[in-house]
């Protein structure tokens, strides 16, 4: 017999305490973290797209901050003790190359608030090339992860404007 499954996207979070409930998500440069309390029996994953934004000349973290909030006190809600949680960290990779570090200030931001917290980071898969699909099971803590190499790493294209640009704009 198979529990409910539960599919996040970017902004997401799910949590729950069925033993045969899966979380999924796919990630690229996105994060994931689950977290669970095992003596509880409860748990959930959330979907970060940006842990972090540009605001007032300054970078803030509280897109990040907001989003692990919103999923630990869920989790206090069915149950569980923040003195007990455990986490999994996922994602952050380099999905194209040639753009920004968002992947790398990702999975940065992740590990360094679980530090901060005092949340015990048993394992994580973080960085890379490559997209990675999850499964999760909140009340165990359990994670299966796949690695999506089916798709090759995209590139930026390095343009240089023709020298008979005119006004520059080029249409297509």
């Amino acid at each position: 017999m198979t529990g409910p499954r539960v599919h996040i996207t970017q902004g997401e979070q799910a949590v729950g305490s069925d033993p045969d409930m899966v979380i999924t998500t796919l990630l690229g440069s996105c994060v994931s973290c689950c977290l669970w309390d095992p003596g509880a029996g409860v748990g959930g994953m959330n979907h970060m797209l940006l842990t972090s934004s540009a605001s007032g000349g300054g970078a803030s973290q509280l897109l990040g901050v907001n989003a692990m909030e919103l999923l630990i006190n869920e989790i206090l809600k069915q149950g569980g003790d923040r003195r007990r949680l455990r986490a999994k960290a996922f994602g952050g990779a380099r999905m194209v190359a040639g753009l920004s570090e968002i992947g790398k200030q990702n999975s940065d931001f992740i590990l360094n608030f679980l530090e901060r917290e005092g949340i015990v980071c048993e394992s994580h898969s973080l960085g890379g090339y490559t997209a990675r699909h999850l499964k999760f099971w909140p009340a165990s803590g359990r994670v299966m992860q796949r690695i999506r190499d089916d798709a090759p790493q995209e590139t930026v294209a390095q343009v240089s404007a023709p020298e008979s640009a005119g006004n520059g704009l080029e249409l297509f």
